[in-house]
């Protein structure tokens, strides 16, 4: 076949053709993420308007398809991967992680068994393994890759929950109407995904036990919540606050936990990788004494969407609790499947980009990664500690940074004015009784000149608003 007769039949070929449109379309948008506004162009009315239209009875061209699509979404589309993007903790991702998830949707394997895709179930527990040893965390550990940290939380909390019922000699086959109640405590600081994820579970949302100012649980609190009763219990700590990149003390609260016979789950979303890094494992000493672990790799890993790890000490505990068992359905004697160790009995092969991230990389990258991004947390908090009129709130330890201005109107103002000038997007929230502008650094690409662009645009809004006292509050621009 000559080489024109070769090219025809590449764009005769939907796949190649309609590939070949995603792929250029890809590098077009991660192209522009340096330096293209951070805020989408249009909302959500804006894209319907381009595509909410009556579904034809005839096929469209693959390709075209494609081309449709991209050409109307992007407009509408925040630039998440741009170092600075700040909102929410997400991070970018890392090119060989990327890669490997186009593959993923390529191979199309249900990653539920061992027996009918044993390639991607044995990537994904070598990626396990490689994130237990990285995180300190026991080697015999079950880990399984769901959705996000949410329902990372929840299988854990699953597994929590049937092993402390099986130890009061309760059958929780039999379901909660039939078993005594569950304990289930946590700090004032508790995430909003822990607690949807115990009322996902029917332990209802924790109670809490008290806080420092820092968000950190009050282990005294804690010792006098579980004193007071007894029976079952399930106690949640967090490494990394959202807002001020806290973490409990490990140690203290573990050793109270355990010696009140509760099951202790760790909620580490983006704040339990700081145990790769030997300079800020100081803040997670006494975590590995858990019993679960909850992270989220699309955070400080930096993978695609979507990539949660669940982990549990006692893997025979996970699988009695989330394994999924029909005659149909191959089993290997003595070896936990994947599906042993999520809630999902079909589901894609998620541990395959972590793999490839840790593959890339290698130990010393994570480290480096870790590090890095802490550093610019640090940085950020210094250059903002320079800017008249400006506050850093927290004592920033990890990845996370929130400022004020001295009024709660001037500190919305200044957030709402960065986001729509759009060289920075970070998100409003309120914390300790004050609105703040909050910086969640979890993109790889945040370095020392993503950190100044970021200060000189924080700067350049609160001249803008006249929050040091110069002129009066202004309109965001545009």
């Amino acid at each position: 076949m000559d080489d024109d007769a070769m090219d025809e039949s590449a764009t005769d070929d939907p796949y190649r053709s309609a590939l070949e449109a995603a792929h250029d379309r890809a590098l077009s948008w991660l192209d522009s993420l340096a330096e293209r506004p951070i805020r989408p162009e249009l909302d959500v009315d804006g894209v319907l308007g381009r595509l909410d239209v009556r579904l034809g009875d005839q096929s469209t061209d693959p390709r075209a398809v494609v081309e449709e699509l991209a050409a109307a979404s992007e407009p509408g589309l925040m630039a998440m991967g741009s170092p600075r993007f700040y909102g929410f903790v997400i991070g970018g991702t890392y090119p060989a992680a990327l890669a490997a998830d186009w593959l993923v949707s390529a191979w199309d394997q249900n990653t539920g068994s061992r027996q009918p895709t044993p390639a991607t179930a044995a990537v994904e527990e070598i990626a396990g393994a490689w994130l237990l040893d990285l995180l300190g965390l026991p080697r015999e550990s079950g880990v399984g890759f769901v959705t996000g940290g949410t329902m990372a939380n929840f299988s854990c909390l699953v597994t929590a929950r049937d092993s402390v019922l099986r130890r009061a000699g309760a059958d929780p086959a039999r379901g909660l109407q039939h078993a005594p109640p569950i304990r289930f405590l946590a700090g004032d600081a508790v995430h909003t995904s822990m607690v949807l994820a115990g009322r996902l579970a029917g332990l209802g949302a924790p109670t809490t036990v008290g806080a420092d100012s820092e968000g950190r649980i009050d282990v005294v609190g804690l010792e006098r919540a579980l004193a007071r009763g007894d029976g079952p219990a399930i106690v949640a700590l967090q490494a990394g606050d959202v807002h001020s990149g806290a973490f409990d003390d490990f140690a203290a609260a573990v050793g109270v936990a355990h010696g009140a016979g509760a099951w202790v789950h760790v909620d580490g979303a983006f704040g339990l990788w700081a145990a790769a890094s030997p300079r800020l494992r100081h803040l997670v000493a006494g975590l590995a004494d858990a019993d679960s672990w909850a992270t989220d790799a699309h955070k400080t890993l930096n993978v695609p969407y979507d990539c949660g790890v669940a982990i549990v000490r006692d893997e025979a505990a996970m699988a009695a609790a989330l394994g999924a068992h029909a005659a149909y359905l191959p089993a290997v004697a003595s070896i936990s499947d994947p599906y042993d160790r999520t809630p999902e009995l079909s589901r894609r092969a998620r541990g395959v980009p972590v793999w490839a991230a840790l593959r890339s990389v290698g130990r010393a990258g994570v480290v480096g990664l870790v590090e890095g991004l802490a550093d610019a947390a640090t940085g950020l908090a210094t250059g903002f500690e320079g800017i008249a009129g400006l506050e850093v709130l927290n004592d920033v330890v990890f990845t996370q940074v929130c400022v004020a201005a001295p009024t709660d109107a001037e500190t919305a103002a200044l957030g709402e004015w960065l986001r729509e000038e759009g060289t920075v997007w970070a998100s409003s929230s309120t914390w300790r009784g004050r609105t703040v502008v909050r910086f969640a650094v979890s993109n790889r690409g945040t370095d020392a000149e993503a950190v100044r662009r970021t200060v000189d645009a924080v700067a350049r809004g609160v001249a803008a608003l006249g929050i040091d006292g110069r002129a009066g509050i202004a309109r965001p621009p545009g």
